[in-house]
């Protein structure tokens, strides 16, 4: 399109709000870099380059030098600075510095940092609504019967969380009392996107051009300033007039435990291979383990057993690795989070959980008590059973079978002496009265009877009385 005499380039209005809210933003950036981060959808970066030039004729924009792969450099001049903060509704004081100078060495960290952002935020290509020409176009001769030539398909955005409005770049987070001995903390970009389910999220991109031990060091300053206490009537009204985090001053509650959690982004491009990574990260989060470990606390808790317990994550800081090539091709919301502490790759929103915390050990409290008390139910149901006779097989009474008579005396076979330990036992054909008299002893017999078989005079002992 044709420009105009105040817009040369043919920039649309769009598109030049388009770049002073990215350069309000990444405070340094290329074209296709702004046209990736802020309008997805176009086939190239000539919009967003034409939309510089012409800011830059109304003295907005400038460029100061190239990137290390040879695209061309924007920045905002004062002015463009004030016109970015209108673009993004914030105030200008809130709009930080222009970078004024970086583009010349090529601005590798920024670069990398504006990659991160665009990763992040996978703004979404949005459908334009085609402009109608005035002068047809002929369309070119095509043989008959040929298809037309298909439109270039947009290359498809992994989806992200926040727009360009909630990120700020170069934070600076002063302690109280700043010292060359107490340096600030600057954290190379904030994510702010409580739609998203995230209030806060601090990132550092980590080239690997330092040390190990440099990059440990900066999560030690981030929990100095965590842990500064301040006075703020407005929040420590509600606290009894006690002292309030800090950083609560700057941010809003995370909804979880501990500190603001902090995305380590690693970039090392050609550096460093996967194996040599690998062991930076791990070397990284063995330094930093006294600042994301939470505190354990051992209970038993109702009716457990053996030791159980919880971890504090109070003073603790959510750290979590990342690499830029893994959020650039599955995306942030895919699992490409591994959080110290954790065993495996994981979502953003399941990272930032904390399964051993005081609600994970309340759960599996309620649920042992949940089971004692059924426990206790069903033993005394079984007890109430067993008192009433519920638990065993009812078998319908059965007539006793008739006993014959004595044999000896033709009397029934009951009757007293039954249960004499001296009676022999029961044979089932003579009576308690007969089986005592012939369990008891005869007398010898006399001469006189066995030489002329006389009976002597009886002397058998009689059954006792009432037998």
């Amino acid at each position: 399109m044709g420009g105009s005499l105040t817009y040369p380039y043919g920039s649309t209005s769009a598109v030049r709000g388009h770049v002073l809210a990215a350069l309000g933003v990444l405070k340094v950036a290329s074209a296709d870099q702004i046209r990736r981060l802020m309008c997805p959808g176009h086939k190239d970066s000539k919009g967003a380059r034409n939309a510089c030039l012409d800011l830059a004729k109304h003295g907005l924009t400038l460029s100061e030098g190239h990137a290390r792969d040879g695209q061309k450099l924007w920045g905002l001049t004062p002015l463009g600075i004030t016109a970015a903060a209108e673009a993004l509704g914030r105030p200008a004081a809130d709009m930080g510095g222009n970078a004024r100078g970086a583009a010349r060495s090529g601005a590798p960290h920024a670069m990398a940092v504006n990659e991160t952002v665009i990763a992040l935020t996978g703004t979404q290509p949005a459908p334009t609504r085609p402009i109608a020409r005035t002068t047809p176009t002929p369309a070119p001769a095509t043989p008959a019967g040929a298809a037309a030539p298909a439109a270039p398909a947009v290359p498809a955005v992994p989806p992200g969380f926040g727009s360009v409005a909630s990120w700020a770049t170069e934070v600076v987070h002063n302690l109280p009392g700043v010292s060359r001995t107490r340096p600030s903390v600057r954290t190379d970009a904030v994510l702010r996107a409580p739609e998203a389910g995230l209030p806060v999220l601090l990132v550092e991109v980590d080239r690997c051009t330092e040390a190990d031990d440099v990059l440990a060091g900066k999560f030690a300053r981030y929990r100095e300033f965590f842990r500064v206490q301040v006075k703020d009537h407005s929040i420590a009204v509600t606290r009894g007039g006690q002292g309030v985090p800090l950083w609560q001053s700057y941010y809003p509650p995370t909804g979880r435990d501990g500190y603001p959690p902090i995305l380590v982004v690693f970039d090392p491009g050609t550096r460093l291979g996967e194996q040599a990574l690998k062991n930076r990260m791990n070397r990284v989060l063995d330094l930093t383990r006294e600042h994301w470990t939470g505190k354990y606390n051992g209970h038993g808790g109702y009716g457990s057993e053996r030791s159980d317990g919880y971890h504090e994550y109070d003073d603790a800081i959510p750290l979590l690795f990342t690499t830029l090539d893994r959020i650039q091709e599955s995306g942030p919301l895919a699992a490409v989070w591994w959080r110290c502490g954790h065993r495996r790759w994981e979502t953003l929103t399941d990272a930032l959980d904390n399964p051993r915390d005081a609600r994970a050990w309340h759960r599996r409290d309620k649920a042992r008590r949940a089971e004692r008390e059924r426990q206790a139910e069903r033993e005394k149901t079984r007890r109430a059973a067993a008192d009433e006779g519920w638990d065993r097989p009812r078998v319908p009474a059965q007539p006793e079978p008739a006993l014959p008579p004595c044999q000896t005396c033709g009397g029934p076979l009951g009757g007293l002496g039954i249960d004499d330990p001296s009676a022999p036992p029961p044979d089932g054909r003579n009576c308690a009265s007969c089986r005592y008299v012939v369990a008891t002893p005869k007398p010898p017999e006399s001469l006189f009877k066995a030489l002329f078989g006389r009976p002597d005079k009886d002397t058998r002992p009689r059954p006792p009385a009432g037998l």
